[in-house]
């Protein structure tokens, strides 16, 4: 009989209820400041990051093999044989690759590493439909044949308050950054499907402008099949608050989820002001 795990990284982001109840065993990411070293998720929140940019902005490292390593030897002892990992974009961390190295090296389980070629909570998505999945006894074959289609219905877009800590963090992609802050010109970004890497997805002059495109964006979407909408922001729940207030106000939108705060990793990079929504087909 199979016993599937479900494995990530701390830069997903979804409800601590579907982590709970999936039981999904998230691999941290290392927070680096120049005195000290932080363990994402742990000791330390994205609101403390947010709070001491303005003296330091941290860099980071991916989950330490070691520690991929001891969640494998615990799901062997817990005699599960299949693991579906999914992981923030290879476009973006090394993380993919170390996953498929440690995977390699347990034989007896089965494992199917996915890139997700984006990061938050379209990791998080993923995670929670695999949750679904298992608990309706469906085989490890049947999910991880059913994962890139589940991928394909999600459309995620995002705005930063700032374009600073993306050109600092060097994550910033296809994104011309100086001249947009000068203009203030805010961009919609997106991820692009072949390398995961934020690429410009829309332009927009100013704050208030931005956030009523990303409700553009979903009505626009609903037009041809209903989604779901999932909300995550960077220490700014008021203007994530708005957007699922307008959100919630679309005919084709069925359900509006305010998952809260982006993971401390993902914080490192976008900055505080961010508002990321993830439209998900019905």
């Amino acid at each position: 009989m199979e016993k599937i795990a479900l494995i990530t990284d701390s830069a997903c982001d979804i409800d601590n209820e579907t982590v709970i109840k999936y039981n999904i065993r998230i691999l941290p990411f290392k927070i680096i400041y120049s005195d000290r070293e932080y363990t994402d998720k742990i000791d330390i929140t994205p609101e403390e990051i947010y709070d001491n940019m303005i003296n330091e902005i941290p860099k980071s490292s991916l989950p330490a093999i070691e520690d991929i390593e001891a969640v494998y030897n615990s799901l062997v002892e817990e005699k599960y044989t299949h693991v579906i990992a999914v992981v923030i974009s290879s476009g973006l961390s090394g993380t993919y690759n170390a996953f498929k190295l440690v995977s390699e090296q347990f034989p007896d389980i089965r494992s199917y590493v996915y890139d997700t070629k984006s990061t938050s909570v379209c990791e998080g998505i993923i995670l929670k439909k695999c949750g679904e999945c298992i608990t309706a006894g469906k085989s490890f074959d049947e999910i991880v044949s059913c994962i890139p289609s589940m991928k394909n219905n999600m459309h995620f877009q995002f705005v930063f308050g700032t374009l600073e800590y993306a050109k600092k963090g060097g994550r910033i992609g296809r994104i011309s950054g100086t001249i947009g802050e000068f203009l203030d010109i805010k961009p919609i970004v997106g991820f692009d499907e072949e390398y995961g890497q934020c690429f410009t997805y829309a332009k927009v002059r100013g704050r208030n402008k931005s956030l009523k495109k990303l409700v553009e964006i979903g009505k626009e979407r609903t037009e041809m099949k209903n989604c779901d909408a999932y909300i995550v922001h960077g220490n700014s729940l008021e203007d994530a608050t708005k957007v699922y207030e307008s959100l919630k106000m679309l005919p084709g939108i069925k359900n509006v989820y305010l998952i809260g705060q982006i993971s401390a990793i993902v914080g490192v990079y976008s900055g505080p002001g961010t508002i990321g929504v993830c439209y998900v087909e019905n």
